[in-house]
């Protein structure tokens, strides 16, 4: 009997755009002989089914479910491609744990802190996971620029402490312009982190289960053509993606021990990318994403296409450890 997917896109933050991308290219490619599946749309002001003429059905949230003629459809599991809140986050995991429904995504405890660079940083920290130095603010702190600057040096990088797609972020190479790249992340986030620039290689690391065996996906290096990987570089071509990696030997061990680490020490599920910049061979993490995007230009789906996995299988395989 074909299983009820639905899968979930759009969410409360600058990234809506791009989910509702991945959400689509999930329902293109997602086999429909295999399953039933059902957009499903979440925004503030509206959770609703659209279907394939855009017709929209409000969702009941008592059960997560679609009312249909008296009765109403509900879900053996959830795709999730909302990136932010409330998808990425750890809000639509929790309300589905307490539903009792099964998704794609890591758990909720997992989401929130993954979300939240700065924890995930002090977490991740006694196991040996290198970062930049860095320093954090809370709206209404007072801003010590000298302090500031005699801690993470210039140049740095000015960010929202929960935020994606690189919104509200911002390098800073002069003290006097600290106070507005702080305002900018500001507008995302109440909370900041401020981080020292580290000149190196940039990649991202895709890892998954499959069959229940943490997998580290084929490396991707990020050459921008940017001043930084910022939003322009990730989704308006200004970057180019290259997998696998042009990294030595001893990098590519070293990262892939510290992303397939970081995954089994937060004991992950789902989906996941990290993105580290190299100094010499050693990976400092910059942060880990549990919702990545999922377009057909996205880096996770790249990544398994240069390992021979389908955008069709990689997605299958995500429900398959779901329901597993």
């Amino acid at each position: 009997m074909k299983k009820n997917i639905a899968i979930i896109m759009g969410g409360y933050s600058s990234e809506y755009k791009i989910s509702l991308k991945s959400g689509n290219v999930v329902y293109n490619y997602l086999n429909k002989e295999k399953f039933n599946l059902y957009r499903i749309h979440i925004f503030k002001n509206k959770w609703v089914y659209v279907d394939d003429a855009d017709n929209e059905t409000p969702i009941d949230r008592n059960d997560f479910s679609i009312p249909k003629d008296g009765n109403s459809i509900t879900f053996d599991c959830v795709f999730n491609a909302i990136h932010g809140s409330p998808g990425e986050d750890g809000l639509m995991q929790a309300y589905f744990e307490l539903l009792g429904i099964k998704h794609t995504t890591c758990n909720f405890y997992q989401a929130a802190l993954t979300f939240n660079k700065r924890d995930l940083l002090s977490v991740l920290k006694p196991y040996g996971i290198k970062a930049a130095p860095s320093y954090y603010l809370n709206l209404g702190d007072t801003i010590n620029e000298i302090e500031i600057i005699d801690k993470v040096k210039l140049p740095c990088f000015v960010k929202a402490n929960k935020s994606g797609s690189s919104y509200g972020i911002t390098k800073v190479y002069k003290s006097s312009e600290l106070k507005g790249a702080i305002e900018t992340a500001y507008k995302e986030d109440d909370e900041i982190i401020i981080e020292g620039f580290l000149e190196g290689t940039e990649v991202s690391v895709g890892v998954l289960k499959l069959k229940g065996i943490t997998t580290v996906l084929p490396i991707t290096e990020i050459v921008t053509e940017n001043d930084f990987f910022d939003y322009e570089a990730k989704y308006e071509g200004k970057s180019q993606e290259i997998t696998p990696a042009r990294i030595n030997p001893v990098q590519l061990k070293n990262v892939t021990i510290a992303a397939k680490k970081i995954y089994d020490v937060l004991k992950m599920t789902g989906f996941s990318r990290s993105e580290f910049i190299f100094i010499g061979d050693e990976p400092f993490l910059l942060e880990m994403n549990t919702t990545p995007g999922l377009t057909t230009a996205s880096i996770l789906p790249q990544q398994a296409k240069e390992a021979g996995i389908e955008l069709s299988m990689l997605f299958e395989h995500a429900i398959t450890e779901a329901l597993s």
